[in-house]
C-alpha cells in the first residue's frame, strides 16, 4: 500500500492527484504546519531525515522530492498514459517540464512569496523602511523580470498546444501544476489566457477533483 505524507498546503497534492490519475490505491498520513513558523512538524523526519513533503512510502520503499515520486510512481503504476514513448518529440517536452518545474519555476516563485511574506511580518515601525528599501530593489529588478519572463514562456508554450508535453495529457502537466497555481495566486503578475486555460483543463480533470477532495484542499482561484 502506498502512503502518501501529506503536508497541509504543500506540493504533496500534487501527488495525490497523479495517484488518483493511475488507479493507485493508496492512503494519507496527514501532517499539520506549525502554525507561527508555518513548517512541517518534526513527525515528517521520522519519515525523511529532511522532514520535509512531498514523500512517499511503497511497502519499504521510501521517496522523497516531487520529480522523483513522479518517476518512481510513472514507472512502477503507468501503462502508458502519463508519459509519452522514449524517443519521441512528446517525451523529450516531457523530461524537460517534469524537471523545469521545481529546477527553474518554483525557485523564483518561493522566493517572491518570502519576500511578501518579510515585508509584511510584523516588526519595529523604525526598521519596516529599511526592510522595504533592501527588498523593493531586488523584487523589481531580478524577482518580477524573471517571474515574467517564466510566465511569457508558459504562455508561448500552451499557446501551441493544451499540454505541456504535447498533445495529450501527461504526468509532466501534473508536475507544471504546483508552479503554474502557485503564480495564479500568489503572484501580482497576471498569467495569460492559455495559462489561465490549462488551469481550467486541470480543475475539470475528474482525477484531480477526486484528490482536492481526499486532501481537504481547496482549488485556488486563478
Amino acid at each position: 500500500m502506498i502512503t502518501v505524507h501529506h503536508l497541509e498546503r504543500s506540493r504533496s497534492q500534487a501527488t495525490l492527484w497523479l495517484l488518483e490519475e493511475l488507479g493507485c490505491e493508496y492512503q494519507i498520513e496527514r501532517y499539520a504546519r506549525d502554525p507561527k513558523t508555518q513548517l512541517a512538524p518534526p513527525a515528517l523526519q521520522a519519515v525523511h531525515p529532511l522532514g520535509k513533503s512531498p514523500v512517499i512510502t511503497d511497502g519499504d520503499y521510501t521517496v522523497a522530492e516531487s520529480g522523483a515520486i513522479v518517476e518512481y510512481l510513472v514507472g512502477s503504476y503507468d501503462r502508458g498514459r502519463l508519459c509519452p514513448p522514449t524517443g519521441t518529440p512528446a517525451r523529450r517536452q516531457y523530461s524537460y517540464w517534469l524537471h523545469y518545474a521545481e529546477g527553474s519555476a518554483m525557485p523564483p516563485l518561493v522566493m517572491s512569496l518570502v519576500f511578501r511574506m518579510m515585508a509584511e511580518a510584523p516588526m519595529p515601525f523604525f526598521v519596516r523602511p529599511l526592510v522595504r528599501s533592501i527588498l523593493r530593489p531586488v523584487s523589481t529588478t531580478f524577482l518580477e523580470p524573471t517571474l515574467r519572463r517564466h510566465f511569457a514562456f508558459w504562455e508561448s508554450t500552451l499557446a501551441r498546444q493544451p499540454w505541456f508535453a504535447g498533445d495529450a495529457f501527461t504526468a509532466a502537466d501534473i508536475q507544471m501544476s504546483t508552479p503554474v497555481q502557485m503564480a495564479a495566486v500568489r503572484s501580482d503578475i497576471p498569467l495569460g489566457p492559455a495559462v489561465r486555460g490549462f488551469l481550467e483543463r486541470v480543475r475539470a480533470r475528474p482525477a484531480f477533483q477526486r484528490a482536492a477532495r481526499a486532501g481537504g484542499e481547496r482549488q485556488a482561484a486563478g
